[in-house]
């Protein structure tokens, strides 16, 4: 096992020759769309609540198809113009990438990005879990320790590439690798403290501390070919087709439901492009005052990314955001016609074709950058385009509403799982998968971690709510409250 390609295969040391088919990478992407961790994601959100939306809207699956089409897109093209660089990264196989996006988001909960920060405040604030939850870092223990097989909790088996290709934050919360990222100035993204807890960590990590030696293992052959905090070239890749499917694919949805309204962002854009910000201090961008949160961003990009920001590539974005975007797909409203559609996919297929083409390979990337990472002036438009979401759909009143219940809902979840483990009278009647969760959480624990079963509890928990899908956990909560008239349905399948 000298050699970093067998490395690549045989990292977990699980995998047998005799079991591998023409394309190993090939077979762990089999497992990943087998696992029902995978099927669950077609009840998860991904942006805004299929259950508030209709049928119309992008979930977790139909994301994760999209960020593996568009990722095998972008491996199959820097191969033919980066081979060699790639190759002494430490290499970059299409089905690699296709498989690790396919996988990324399996530890998503349910309500999306709102239940991964709901999950992660009661953990570590009520449940004393260090590690907290953190959604990447789940995805990993997923597929490599809670799905169960036979007898044997031995996640679904894939090999060392594709489990270092997962790792979009190759570091856990607080001690690997040492010394730890968040201590880099600037630190790597996600790499800094929650701003709730500056002793708590990064805000974004990779794995837990109970798979810190599968995750060491699985980058063991791109040791002295990427930096121990840095993406491999397939995580790089999976991740920037993550960026691409947010900032393109998930502006289809609100467009379709009327959520984007066209007068509300050509004021924003428009008043900027109009208008001279330089003389107005930070406190003073009211966000009510059309064109200061756009100048808001500008401000952020050059203090987070100095590297990349640059003025004239930021103003070009918001002109090209304007003019295909206001002036052109949402200059109609969405009626579900024939021609609405076509004109919806061919917004999205000129924008994913722009961004795949702009992708370049470097051997010696920024801090909060990848090896893999998008031209310039394609990275201002897709900070352009995430803006718009972000200003005109998540931070809309309405949704905060809609959310709020549903950060509710979860606390309460969790709480009464925990009253229920905790009942002793109710030993025998707990779901199976639970009582399996909290056995293999306290195996996972050293004997002498204070209050050991309670944390394991914890954790069981944890694990247990973030499989739920988001019907599933709203009928969860209406059972252990007693306002669900139903018994028998698949919902309760414990």
């Amino acid at each position: 096992m000298d050699d970093p390609r067998a490395r690549r295969l045989f990292g977990d040391g699980l995998v047998a020759p005799g079991d591998l088919a023409a394309s190993p990478f090939r077979v762990d992407r089999d497992r990943i769309v087998s696992s029902p961790f995978f099927a669950r994601l077609g009840g998860v959100t991904q942006v805004i609540s299929p259950g508030g939306a209709g049928l119309l809207v992008h979930n977790r699956l139909t994301h994760s198809l999209k960020v593996a089409s568009v990722g095998r897109a972008i491996a199959e093209r820097l191969l033919s113009r980066y081979a060699d660089t790639l190759d002494k990264l430490g290499g970059c196989d299409p089905d690699v990438v296709e498989a690790a996006a396919l996988a990324h988001d399996l530890g998503h909960p349910p309500f999306g990005h709102l239940g991964e920060r709901v999950l992660d405040h009661v953990a570590r604030q009520r449940l004393r879990l260090r590690d907290g939850f953190e959604g990447n870092a789940q995805s990993y223990r997923i597929v490599t320790s809670t799905e169960i097989r036979g007898q044997a909790t031995i996640g679904l088996n894939l090999t060392a590439a594709t489990r270092a290709a997962i790792l979009k934050y190759p570091w856990t919360r607080r001690t690997h690798p040492a010394p730890h990222p968040r201590h880099m100035d600037p630190p790597p993204r996600g790499a800094s403290a929650p701003a709730d807890d500056p002793d708590g960590g990064s805000l974004k990590f990779g794995a837990y501390s109970t798979e810190v030696e599968d995750m060491a293992q699985a980058r063991l052959p791109f040791d002295g070919r990427v930096a121990p905090w840095q993406q491999t070239p397939e995580a790089s890749v999976m991740d920037t087709a993550d960026d691409i499917a947010y900032a393109i694919h998930d502006l289809e949805d609100v467009h379709r439901v009327g959520v984007l309204q066209q007068g509300s962002v050509a004021a924003e854009l428009m008043a900027w492009q109009r208008m001279s910000f330089a003389d107005v201090p930070d406190d003073e961008l009211l966000p009510r005052r059309p064109g200061t949160s756009i100048e808001a961003l500008r401000r952020q990009l050059h203090r987070k990314d100095g590297w990349v920001a640059d003025d004239e590539a930021f103003a070009a974005a918001v002109e090209r955001v304007r003019a295909e975007l206001v002036d052109g797909l949402l200059s109609v409203p969405f009626d579900g016609s024939l021609e609405a559609e076509a004109q919806v996919a061919a917004f999205s297929a000129a924008w994913t074709k722009r961004l795949v083409d702009a992708i370049e390979v470097t051997v010696s990337p920024a801090v909060r950058s990848g090896h893999v990472q998008l031209a310039p002036a394609q990275w201002h438009e897709v900070q352009v385009l995430k803006f718009v979401q972000n200003r005109f759909v998540l931070a809309r009143p309405d949704l905060a509403l809609h959310q709020r219940g549903q950060a509710r809902l979860l606390e309460q979840l969790v709480d009464a799982l925990v009253a229920w483990l905790s009942d002793r009278d109710e030993a025998e009647r707990l779901p199976r998968r639970l009582r399996d969760l909290v056995e293999l959480a306290e195996l996972e624990l050293p004997d002498s971690t204070p209050d050991r079963l309670a944390r394991a509890r914890g954790r069981a928990v944890i694990d247990f709510v973030a499989a739920l899908t988001d019907s599933q956990a709203v009928a969860f909560m209406d059972a252990l409250t007693g306002r669900s008239r139903q018994l028998w349905t698949d919902a309760f399948v414990l």
